[in-house]
């Protein structure tokens, strides 16, 4: 390829990046700037007009996929091979040197690398044998610690624990994790980066080489950097080292598994003659989306500055809606999908975002009511969550102890002492003598069939679970379902997990005592038989139901379901941001800190920046959140984007413009058989007076939206709700 190829396709600050003398560099590179052309290109550049080896070059990546991505641009510029070149991951190019260098890094030749779970397991060996109590200390919690004081490039010969009993303990747990793998001969993920760090500073000879050999280093996603990786790169590049760091500050928003946003403001102090560069003209987005997302994300303070245009229209302006509750809002976002597709839209172009996982239950029942296939993007369903299945178990037991798979699942969770062995014990009774794993355990516990220590714990999961029972037959479905989670520990289980993962588990647990408070089992079952279910069983069935509809295939077009921190690095010609709320986005938990309340801004940001021509912002003017009804303001962020860019979409209009003439008529018409209408206030003997606002279906199947005063919204069956038209001064309305 020659000069005139590299530099045609490029504009006038990207072909400032790609042909900058050689030197450090810092390239400010916003959203759907063309960061990875500028990085592929400046390869070509350095080895067809530097005259740079591609052997001396290393370019490092977050991702395997950015990775093979780059290996294969560079492959189709240079029409050559790339296979002996260092592009990777911090990981992987990590463990290309260990390999390389084994023995002065003190590892056997054949050194294994550990994966998550094989991590914990040894962890739990460990404090097994350290005699720490699992329901106190929670090996997944001592896993982060450890994985935490590696980014951080910390030994636990670096730690001192004081007298903070956490910390002396999980002081305690790495040092024996060090000990252990070093016999072993193992190395987790974290340990590559560390090791490698360590490789630096303990044969300078080796590092000599190293920078030596690579005289270019290019970094991607800078600003996602932990402290050893950047340790890391600062020591290989030297203080007169080639470095080149693409990044952007105002997308850096994984603070909270140890990125340093500091990383990309140091990188200019510590290479003093580093240049920046900023890449600002965007080439995915609408100059309306664009000017909103530059006026919001100028509210965070000690920024590295820069801001997104385009040369394309300005687009439309960008929609909000307010739902009433979060139902009404997801309903819409159904209906605007359905608009799209009947449009001519692909579904796979379309996403919807959220702040927090457990928003995705209600959002998932809309789409598959409205039938829209969908996927949960680097997740799981609401109901196939570990979390989830761990509460439905115990309401399984409080409906039917027989529930074996529920039994098993649940008998040590949170860990109470019953080990797998007395599992095992409990199944081979069980199936010797032909009942369910409940009555042989309580026979093994009145016949003295398993050791003091393990009745003791059997015991204890049987007098929860008879408890469970009776409080059943007494309690509402919602308040039964609260009762289950605390009183089987699950919250204080999981409130140990820190972490964002384990807030998420939390507030998906407070989901689904949400979801048994809006339960309506006549507008879920059309069989009188199913409606004669408890509201226990009934909600039970619902729950396998909505679990056995699996996501659409990956190869079927559905629409992108994900959290906004999933969402990075992706584009959607339509996107839906859903929970513009104070308390969601931003996260009630950054209030009080103002840098996480900067995170959380960047995080709406990248979420704004990720649309390529419409963008819909909605939130919910109520919510059930932890099992209560709740009354949000919008979110702050929606007040800091100019009023002119945006337009309020409201729900009189809605209605009129989420179904086709065709079904409006329809509809009109079969609710004029019923004598009901749109907009007509009616009362229920239950949940008393309320307003319709949607209807859909016909005959038999015919259902209503009805916004309660005091129950909020739901949807009921025409034929079973029994419904009465109010009227006032006697004239019905």
């Amino acid at each position: 390829m020659d000069v005139n190829t590299i530099l045609d396709s490029l504009n006038d600050a990207q072909r400032e990046a790609v042909t900058q003398p050689l030197g450090s560099s810092l390239i400010l590179a916003g959203a759907g700037t063309g960061k990875t052309r500028v990085l592929v290109h400046r390869i070509g550049w350095l080895i067809q007009v530097e005259g740079v080896s591609p052997w001396s070059i290393m370019a490092v990546t977050f991702t395997n996929k950015a990775a093979a991505e780059m290996r294969g641009r560079i492959e189709q510029m240079l029409d050559m091979p790339v296979r002996g070149m260092w592009v990777g991951t911090f990981h992987g190019l990590a463990h290309r040197l260990l390999r390389t260098h084994w023995k002065e890094a003190d590892l056997p030749e054949n050194f294994q690398i550990l994966d998550s779970d094989d991590q914990l397991r040894i962890i739990k060996r460990l404090m097994q044998a350290l005699g720490l109590d699992e329901t106190r200390w929670p090996p997944r919690q001592a896993q982060q610690y450890i994985n935490s004081k590696k980014g951080e490039g910390l030994r636990s010969s670096h730690i001192e624990p004081g007298y903070d009993l956490f910390e002396k303990t999980m002081y305690s747990v790495y040092a024996a994790y060090e000990e252990n793998s070093r016999l072993l001969g193992v190395v987790d993920f974290a340990e590559l980066l560390l090791r490698s760090h360590e490789l630096w500073l303990k044969h300078p000879e080796l590092l000599a080489h190293y920078r030596e050999r690579f005289q270019q280093i290019m970094v991607d996603e800078f600003q996602d950097t932990n402290a050893v990786q950047y340790a890391w790169l600062r020591m290989l590049a030297g203080d007169k080292g080639n470095l080149m760091a693409v990044g952007d500050d105002d997308q850096s928003i994984y603070g909270w598994r140890g990125a340093r946003i500091e990383n990309i403001r140091q990188l200019t102090c510590d290479f003093a003659s580093a240049k920046t560069i900023r890449l600002e003209q965007n080439y995915r987005s609408t100059s309306t989306i664009l000017k909103a997302s530059n006026t919001l994300i100028a509210n965070n303070p000690d920024r590295l500055g820069k801001e997104l245009w385009t040369e394309g229209n300005d687009g439309e302006r960008i929609r909000v809606y307010a739902g009433f509750n979060e139902v009404d809002e997801s309903r819409f976002i159904a209906a605007r999908i359905q608009d799209a597709v009947n449009g001519g839209m692909a579904l796979s172009d379309i996403a919807i975002f959220y702040r927090s996982n457990a928003q995705s239950r209600v959002l998932e029942e809309s789409m598959l009511r409205s039938s829209i296939p969908y996927r949960i993007y680097g997740g799981q369903r609401f109901f196939e969550r570990a979390e989830i299945k761990n509460a439905l178990a115990y309401l399984r037991l409080a409906s039917n102890q027989d529930d074996n798979p529920s039994l098993e699942r649940v008998i040590n969770v949170p860990a109470r002492g019953v080990g797998e062995k007395t599992v095992q014990q409990i199944r081979d009774v069980a199936r010797s003598g032909g009942v369910s794993m409940w009555r042989a355990a309580r026979e093994m516990v009145k016949g003295k069939g398993l050791t003091a220590r393990a009745t003791n714990a059997v015991v204890s999961f049987i007098e929860l679970i008879e408890g469970l029972s009776l409080s059943s037959s007494d309690l509402p479905l919602d308040e039964l379902a609260d009762h289950a989670i605390n009183v089987a520990g699950l919250i204080e289980h999981y409130q140990k997990e820190k972490g964002e993962k384990g807030h998420a588990r939390i507030e998906n647990l407070e989901e689904l005592v949400s979801a048994c408070k809006q339960f309506d089992p006549d507008a879920v079952f059309y069989d009188k038989m199913q409606q004669n279910l408890s509201p226990l069983d009934a909600f039970l069935a619902h729950a396998v139901l909505e679990s056995g509809d699996a996501q659409a295939d990956q190869f079927i077009d559905s629409v992108q379901m994900m959290t906004l921190h999933s969402a990075k690095g992706l584009e959607f010609p339509l996107v839906f941001m859903s929970g513009m709320e104070d308390g969601l986005l931003p996260h009630r938990m950054s209030f009080n800190d103002s840098g996480k309340l900067d995170e959380e801004r960047r995080l709406c940001y990248v979420g704004m920046t990720r649309a390529m021509k419409n963008l819909y912002l909605t939130y919910a003017e109520s919510r059930y959140l932890h099992g209560k009804e709740t009354r949000h303001h919008s979110s702050r962020f929606l007040r800091e984007i100019p009023s002119d860019l945006m337009e309020e979409v409201r729900l009189s209009a809605t209605i009129n413009t989420e179904m086709s003439n065709a079904s409006l008529s329809l509809g009109h018409a079969e609710m004029a058989e019923i004598g009901l209408s749109l907009g007509q206030r009616v009362t229920h003997e239950v949940f008393g007076d309320g307003t319709i606002l949607n209807f859909e279906g016909q005959g038999a199947q015919a259902r209503v939206l009805i916004n309660f005063d005091d129950e909020g919204g739901k949807w009921l069956m025409v034929i079973y709700a029994k419904l009465t038209p109010l009227s006032v001064n006697g004239i019905c309305c």
